[in-house]
């Protein structure tokens, strides 16, 4: 090619923000009006939150620096060694025991606080997590590093309230660092091995670009699906080959055709990894990776059998054998967010000169998915989460990451780690809030056997 016949180089279509537009429209629209109605139950005593919210203060300036901390060192899923070795020794610092390498995780931390009571059969228990993993290549773009020191902090906090004054936290507090969120499911391997078990509750937030009490997180499975044919000379025989990139071919086409009579909240993602070396050559192996999401556990059951059925379809179409593999990592089911606990998060956020906004003021077409989700159908749980970046700041992209180190990340650290001690607080100093709480799991439901659900 001589220097005048040079390529052109590849012109790139101009994305459309018209959708995304339309829907910060609505949501401008929405929050004029829109309040959460906060708590009626009555809490822990003023006077406790006020002692509980000086020592939030006392320890803001250790937590903002591990947050920084963890934040300029992004550690994989299992491979957090140094994040989870830094909030051990903050632990220790405060004269905390913690196990580092529990529940079957190397990088899972466990720690307790015992109140006045919590030896008695029965005591209440509630739960406050962290996480602290990244994203390959982008840090903390889902700022991990936050909720790490809003979950230590809001524990901390507890623990020297309870140190000065046992019955100040009537019953027992569990500090449970939780690895591998990020593309695994962490926190459903640590519950196989007993990390939830004996709680009544547990609670968690997660930094975004808005404050809400509550907002959809879709359940997420995966599937590799590897279709089995014959090779052949593509031009001399090619009716002796059974061509497996065409059944590739046809399941990917088919998932297309098949989001048309989905509901609007599913979700199915999906590449073709494999599919041939030669274009001479008829493909025997072609090999697809997916993503199936929906937003209750019946409906991702039944989107999993419907994307089945399609792999089914297009290797019987192409005359092909195929394998289907689901779930290398255990899948995460949706978010089940109890409005008992919800409420109580609400208050202490504003408290704090936040207002988190209701359900449904931002668009639950905005959706991704946590592992807390198997958490939140065994106990009843809360996922908040807290704004740290502006609402255009997409997750997982290193603007968010760069974000997750600002001064308004700085903030929602004591502010979330505020609102989680005051909602763990609630709980157990309010009887009719715990029982409500209960009930409203219950009849949400009650817990599903995550580990055989989809079997």
């Amino acid at each position: 090619m001589t220097s005048e016949q040079q390529a052109p180089e590849a012109q790139h279509t101009e994305l459309s923000t018209a959708y995304l537009s339309q829907l910060e429209s609505e949501r401008e629209s929405a929050m004029r009006t829109a309040s959460h109605p906060g708590s009626a139950f009555a809490g822990a005593d003023p006077a406790l939150h006020d002692r509980l919210e000086a020592l939030v203060e006392r320890d803001a300036v250790e937590m903002t620096a591990l947050m920084l901390d963890l934040g300029e060192h992004p550690e994989v899923a299992f491979e957090e060694h140094r994040s989870a070795r830094a909030i051990v020794d903050v632990l220790a610092a405060h004269g905390i025991d913690a196990q580092l390498g529990v529940h079957g995780l190397d990088t899972a931390i466990r720690a307790e606080i015992h109140g006045a009571g919590a030896e008695q059969e029965g005591a209440p228990t509630l739960a406050i997590l962290s996480e602290y993993d990244a994203l390959p290549g982008v840090g903390h773009g889902c700022g991990h590093n936050v909720i790490a020191v809003m979950g230590l902090g809001a524990f901390l906090a507890l623990a020297s309230l309870a140190a000065v004054d046992p019955a100040a936290v009537p019953g027992r507090v569990v500090f449970l660092g939780t690895p591998a969120e990020e593309g695994h499911t962490g926190k459903e391997y640590m519950a196989r091995e007993g990390a939830f078990d004996g709680l009544d509750a547990a609670v968690m937030a997660h930094p975004y670009g808005y404050d809400l009490a509550d907002q959809t997180w879709l359940g997420r499975r995966t599937l590799t699906v590897e279709f089995h044919g014959h090779t052949a000379h593509a031009s001399a025989q090619p009716f002796m080959g059974r061509n497996a990139l065409d059944a590739a071919n046809l399941m990917y086409q088919g998932i297309g055709l098949m989001r048309q009579q989905t509901p609007p909240s599913d979700r199915i993602h999906a590449v073709i990894r494999e599919g041939g070396e030669r274009a001479s050559v008829i493909p025997d192996h072609a090999k697809l990776d997916l993503y199936v999401r929906s937003q209750r556990p019946e409906t991702l059951k039944d989107l999993s059998r419907r994307v089945e059925d399609v792999a089914r379809g297009a290797a019987l179409m192409a005359g092909v054998g195929v394998t289907v593999g689901w779930d290398h990592h255990p899948p995460s089911l949706p978010v089940r967010t109890n409005e008992a606990l919800t409420g109580r998060w609400v208050l202490a956020q504003r408290r704090r000169g936040r207002d988190p906004l209701p359900f449904g003021v931002v668009s639950p077409i905005l959706a991704a998915s946590t592992d807390f989700g198997n958490v939140s159908y065994r106990v009843p749980g809360i996922h908040p989460v807290i704004r740290i970046s502006p609402p255009e700041v997409a997750l997982h992209t290193r603007e968010f990451a760069a974000w997750a180190v600002s001064d308004d990340a700085r903030a929602a650290t004591g502010d979330g780690a505020y609102g989680l001690a005051a909602t763990v607080l609630d709980a157990l100093h309010d009887p009719q809030l715990a029982t409500a709480m209960t009930t409203e799991f219950d009849v949400a439901g009650g817990a599903i056997d995550v580990p055989s659900y989809f079997h």
